[in-house]
């Protein structure tokens, strides 16, 4: 059957704190690790209330740490902000403490605000126009140390780290394509440009060592719980975080709420709504139907489920049902999925 993950942004709820935010990530991990999920990924962003995950690679050690078999990754790191050489000696250092379980997306988005990103770098001048070299020489810190190399990757040199390229528009596609990388679309988010760039990837895909046949792995919020009034009703937690951030004032997780009326103007609620236009929201029967349909219509080859709910107890119950829902897909071949 179709590989399920997750993805988690590890949010910090209002009234909570990142401590707590963390040992709800390792939680929610070793559940997902019981439940069958392929891979726990935690994303990098900055100057955000409510997400913890900052220092995404301390998170993935974290959680790697409290787990023992599924595969634990950055999806992404925001590779503009961070020079290669530092990001490979992370990613070594975690390949060396949990061989065989770290994966490396990368990302070419800041993941934050202009003045964020000024903070983090101190100038510009490495940006997501350098992304395609940084990313080649990123991936050459993990090959075997050539003769007469000077900067080298310890740990990391060697190691040959899992890297894929993440993607909101055809830009990641297209890259992933020309290098011959696994691809993961933030579909999550971005519904616009999942076909385009997912027919980019396919067609223009060149085979390379690291795999040798087109592998997409898709973003798809899933708010699963035992009715679908309930999950409509802890889907709006997610929808007041969309709303907040689009106003430029983001928050913690905020508690859901019975309706959305008087939360979001008639403007907002269409914006959202057009943003979010994949998320399966519903009882058993309906994230069936919902992730069957997604499958059929994209044809991946992974889903990574995003589920921003703001009680701890419901958000595993959402990916219990997420399994369960998997289990009763009809399974089709699949290629194996780079580095398992």
């Amino acid at each position: 059957m179709i590989p399920f993950s997750v993805l988690d942004l590890s949010p910090i709820l209002q009234g909570g704190s990142a401590a707590d935010a963390f040992a709800n990530s390792r939680d929610l991990a070793r559940h997902a690790e019981r439940l069958g999920y392929q891979r726990y990924w935690l994303a990098e962003h900055h100057n955000m209330p409510g997400i913890a995950s900052a220092a995404t690679a301390v998170v993935i050690g974290f959680v790697a740490g409290g787990t023992s078999t599924i595969r634990v990754g950055a999806g992404g790191v925001m590779l503009p902000n961070h020079a290669p050489l530092v990001i490979a000696e992370q990613f070594g250092t975690l390949e060396s403490l949990y061989p065989g379980r770290i994966d490396l997306a990368l990302g070419r988005a800041p993941g934050t605000d202009p003045r964020t990103a000024h903070a983090l770098r101190r100038n510009l001048a490495s940006g997501p126009d350098n992304f395609p070299q940084d990313v080649i020489e990123l991936i050459s810190y993990f090959q075997p140390v050539q003769p007469g190399q000077a900067v080298r990757a310890f740990p990391g040199a060697g190691l040959r780290v899992p890297v894929w390229i993440l993607g909101s528009s055809t830009y990641g596609a297209q890259l992933a394509a020309a290098l011959g990388l696994p691809f993961a679309f933030a579909s999550h988010f971005a519904p616009d440009y999942l076909m385009p760039a997912l027919d980019l990837y396919r067609t223009k895909f060149r085979p390379s060592g690291f795999i040798e046949k087109p592998h997409t792995m898709l973003g798809l919020g899933v708010f699963a719980a035992d009715s679908d009034a309930e999950a409509r009703r802890l889907f709006t937690s997610m929808q007041q975080q969309f709303v907040n951030l689009r106003r430029g004032a983001p928050t913690q997780l905020q508690p859901p709420v019975d309706s959305m009326e008087g939360h979001w103007t008639e403007a907002e609620k269409a914006g959202v709504e057009h943003a979010l236009a994949y998320a399966v929201v519903g009882g058993p029967d309906t994230v069936r139907h919902g992730l069957r349909n997604f499958i059929a219509m994209t044809e991946a080859d992974e889903i990574m489920i995003s589920t921003q709910m703001y009680d701890h107890a419901a958000r595993k119950r959402s990916y219990e049902i997420a399994m369960q829902a998997r289990a009763g897909l009809v399974s089709r071949p699949l290629p194996a999925a780079p580095n398992g």
